[in-house]
């Protein structure tokens, strides 16, 4: 008996059987899930949906009924006890003491007799096919009846419903009947994909009340605050008449201090809907002052919906490397993407509009030394290299920084020739063109930008190590001297952090050094800062959350993988991670994490 799987059953169990309509000769044994003391304790797992196939069964031939549901002409015979057990609407109705409990018909109201029936079969089946067709009535009438688990599918099916075109019917229809996660998803999704809902007719439907809250938003994906400003004249064009009145309040809720002077004075001049608003006009016009006057920005920039990482490309390690990498600060994790296409080292990486440019270098390898022009960006939703238009001069050990949406590169050298000149890359043109030269020939120079003025820091002129720095005023197309460093200082990391311009170790002609030095542009003085744990040359530094990383570099006898992390609050230096090889002389720059790494 026990090595059995089945019994026969008796006469009397076939008997039963036949009347309910079982026509097995067998019944399964039960699974024996513990067995302890003697004592048995069985699971039958089957059992719950066999029960409701007879309790659906018994519906369909009106047996054991004992509540009528009534909508308009239609009536739905069902068990109180099935309906109560799948929604709370009901399980209130016939225990909570309301008059409906003792009524056997009850008629029901705002909802369509077709979308009651699917409920009621869920009730029964636990199943639900929610449609395009049906959804917008199942998802009311679930949430009216508090059936959770039709609102979770209808849910469900509405977030992979998710595009450009819908998602902002999808927010509203999901607040209006209380889908909070729902919504939540809706709305993450219209801040991801900003740049294409813009596009879509849902997006002029919004009030401006709607519009404001949503480029208030700090997530907003943009490449660039011009594409807020563009959606804001849209959204006023669709209905100038009414709308024009807004424009004053929705400008106060776009970032103007993060659009270009170029882009500002383009929309003074021929933006037909501004001139019809003086005083917003009057508004931007301040701004693009500010802005050539080189004031600090009283804004804080949007944040990337992707994590921020530090992007790594190229650099030295007995040759060029063609590595290219990013390293996630919050996750201590390196991450490995597809290489350069060709090994460099000396140049220099810089983020614009939301993607990662190499630029300029040298592949130093046993065929030859080849400096190079090469300017390729990185495409992260392909997770591949697109050439740009080259520099019009070959340029390594370049210093290289982005303002205004713009690629600006200085100093580096062509062989036996140290360049003072400079040059600026404009991605939307994909074209490069000449600005006034430096006054000293500068490479391995560090370039930062800090409120729209750039410094060139040290480098190596071809006779001597610098400790002078240069300033770049874009409106006056000039360069100036600042005070000077107090150490001399070629190869250094350069960059910009709380409107101070940090520079990071270098070489001062007889040694690496870790020393570390802050300019304030308010009183023109550097100052010594907390020193790295290790001399460096030839690093690369990345700000990124408020703080400023060292990575690599040669320290006078090996070729670092180190990172070093600066906090200006407590002035100290730490060792966070490693790079997956030593290196010196790479390009990196901090940007979002790639699209499905």
């Amino acid at each position: 008996m026990q090595g059995n799987t089945e019994v026969e059953l008796t006469e009397f169990e076939k008997k039963i059987n036949e009347r309910v309509g079982f026509s097995s000769c067998y019944r399964p044994r039960p699974v024996t899930t513990e067995k302890s003391d003697g004592n048995m304790h069985f699971n039958i797992t089957k059992h719950p949906k066999e029960a409701l196939e007879i309790m659906n069964a018994l519906r369909r031939s009106e047996k054991l009924c004992d509540v009528t549901l009534l909508v308009g002409d239609e009536k739905f015979v069902c068990h109180k006890i099935v309906l109560a057990s799948s929604s709370s609407y009901f399980r209130a109705m016939f225990t909570g003491g309301m008059r409906e409990e003792e009524m056997s018909i009850i008629p029901l109201h705002g909802i369509h007799p077709c979308t009651l029936a699917v409920l009621i079969d869920f009730a029964y089946t636990a199943e639900i096919r929610v449609s395009e067709q049906n959804v917008c009535y199942l998802l009311p009438a679930a949430t009216m009846f508090q059936m959770n688990h039709v609102v979770e599918a209808c849910s469900v099916f509405l977030e992979q419903q998710l595009d450009a075109s819908n998602c902002i019917g999808i927010t509203d229809f999901a607040s209006e009947h209380g889908c909070t996660d729902l919504e939540t998803k809706a709305r993450e999704y219209i801040y991801k994909h900003f740049s294409e809902v813009i596009k879509c007719d849902e997006f002029l439907q919004l009030t401006s009340s709607q519009l404001v809250n949503l480029i208030k938003h700090d997530e907003l994906n943009v490449k660039c605050e011009s594409e807020v400003f563009n959606a804001v004249i849209r959204w006023v064009q669709h209905d100038t008449e009414k709308r024009l009145c807004k424009l004053e309040n929705m400008l106060s809720a776009v970032r103007c201090h993060f659009l270009s002077p170029n882009f500002l004075e383009k929309q003074l001049n021929h933006c037909t809907v501004l001139k019809k608003m003086p005083q917003c006009q009057e508004y931007l016009s301040r701004i693009f002052q500010g802005l050539k006057l080189h004031q600090v920005c009283p804004e804080k920039p949007r944040k990337p919906c992707a994590p921020l990482v530090i992007f790594s490309a190229g650099g030295y390690l007995r040759q060029s490397l063609s590595n290219f990498e990013c390293y996630n600060p919050q996750t201590n994790q390196w991450l490995k993407l597809p290489d350069l296409p060709t090994p460099r080292s000396g140049l220099c990486g810089c983020t614009v509009k939301g993607s990662f440019y190499a630029v300029g270098g040298r592949n130093n390898s046993s065929e030859g030394n080849l400096d190079s022009n090469s300017v390729d960006m990185y495409d992260q939703y392909r997770h591949c290299w697109v050439q740009r238009c080259p520099m019009i001069l070959p340029r390594n050990r370049v210093g290289v920084c982005a303002m205004d949406n713009m690629i600006y590169a200085v100093g580096g050298s062509q062989g036996q020739i140290h360049h003072n000149s400079a040059e600026r890359y404009d991605p939307d043109l994909d074209k490069w063109q000449k600005i006034a030269p430096m006054n000293s020939q500068r490479i391995g120079v560090g370039l930062t930008c800090v409120n729209r003025l750039l410094f060139a820091v040290g480098g190596f002129d071809g006779q001597q190590r610098l400790r002078s720095v240069e300033r770049y005023d874009p409106e006056k197309d000039e360069w100036s001297y600042v005070s000077p460093m107090n150490t001399t200082r070629s190869g250094a990391g350069c960059a910009s952090l709380d409107d101070c311009v940090y520079v990071v170790g270098g070489y001062n002609s007889s040694s690496q050094l870790s020393t570390v030095e802050r300019y304030c542009l308010m009183t023109d003085k550097w100052e010594f800062v907390a020193s790295m744990r290790s001399p460096r040359s030839a690093l690369s530094v990345a700000v990124l959350g408020g703080k400023l990383y060292a990575l690599g570099g040669y320290d006078g006898n090996d070729f670092l993988s180190t990172v070093e992390c600066y906090d200006p609050d407590k002035d100290e230096w730490t060792d966070v991670s490693y790079m997956t090889c030593g290196r010196s002389g790479h390009g990196v720059a901090v940007g979002a994490e790639p699209v499905g790494s």
